[in-house]
């Protein structure tokens, strides 16, 4: 009997950390953050599998610590929307002060971990935590420029992956963090499109317009082609050690292609189903992109 409560405690606790840091979330996360790192690197060695370590640890700690401390001050609201009612803080699974605590505890093992990187990454990551925590989760209730705020944070990792590499920030990570900041706009204006409804009970305002008409889907479109064309400029070599093949810049703007096709088609439909689709979509964008950066690098 003794066993078999240890294995639900075990099993809880498990539920509770992956829904609190939000894991899939924070997987994605450091995906892109490892991408980055691979480009900056100059070469490979024994050394490159102890910084992934530390990167893949702190920046998970990182940002589970981001949706903790979101989750903390959205507590209320989450338990007005269906998809978030039955998260750990709203659902009553785990306490304010609880919650808190662990925030704190990955904060700091977080920082001390990618402060063992460089000193650059552990900043950029503490400002990451800031700007999220701090100014889009409060605006996210007062103004569709919540969405523009959220890209600064939302666009650090695959940068942050560069500056773990290099110890500095140049062209080369500034290009990275262009990119994943105009990626953010389509994407997340996107879920608020298909959550408008749920987002509605608890007073967020996502949308450009605040509203799912044409003006939105038109800048969701534009924000699109804005993105295809900051993901290619590595190819015309304006990006230092930054760089593209024509090969690849042709598999970059396929995959751009792909994702606008799908943004036209939300134009068009203008419903839920669409915007679903855009954002599915534009999760494989992001990822395959960074994945075609990296073989085209390892194979030039």
């Amino acid at each position: 009997m003794e066993t078999i409560n240890q294995t639900k405690i075990k099993t809880s606790f498990y539920k509770v950390f992956v829904e609190i840091t939000k894991a899939r979330l924070a997987i994605s996360v450091v995906f892109s953050t490892i991408a980055g790192y691979l480009l900056g690197i100059d070469s490979w060695s024994s050394h490159n599998w102890y910084i992934l370590f530390l990167l893949a640890v702190g920046g998970y700690c990182m940002v589970g610590a981001s949706n903790v401390f979101n989750q903390i001050i959205e507590k209320d609201l989450d338990a007005l929307m269906d998809r978030t009612k039955s998260r750990p803080l709203p659902s009553e699974r785990m306490t304010k002060q609880t919650a808190f605590i662990f925030g704190s505890a990955l904060t700091i093992l977080g920082l001390i971990i990618l402060y063992n990187v460089n000193p650059k990454t552990a900043m950029f990551s503490a400002i990451s935590i800031f700007m999220y925590v701090s100014l889009y989760t409060p605006l996210k209730t007062i103004t569709p420029l919540s969405v523009f705020v959220g890209a600064f944070p939302g666009a650090i990792p695959f940068m942050l992956g560069w500056v773990a590499a290099t110890g500095h920030f140049g062209i080369e990570a500034g290009t990275l963090f262009i990119i994943q900041f105009f990626w953010q706009f389509p994407h997340f204006w996107a879920i608020g499109w298909f959550l408008f409804d749920d987002y509605k009970k608890a007073g967020f305002f996502m949308l450009p317009t605040g509203n799912k008409d044409k003006k939105t889907a038109l800048q969701i479109i534009l924000y699109t082609f804005w993105t295809i064309l900051a993901s290619v400029i590595p190819a015309f070599g304006f990006t230092g050690h930054l760089f593209l093949s024509i090969p690849a810049a042709i598999l970059v703007v396929l995959l751009g292609i792909w994702m606008l096709f799908y943004a036209f088609k939300l134009h068009n439909a203008m419903d839920a189903k669409a915007a679903r689709k855009l954002m599915l979509v534009s999760v494989s964008y992001i990822s395959l992109l960074q994945i075609v950066y990296v073989v085209d690098k390892f194979l030039r």
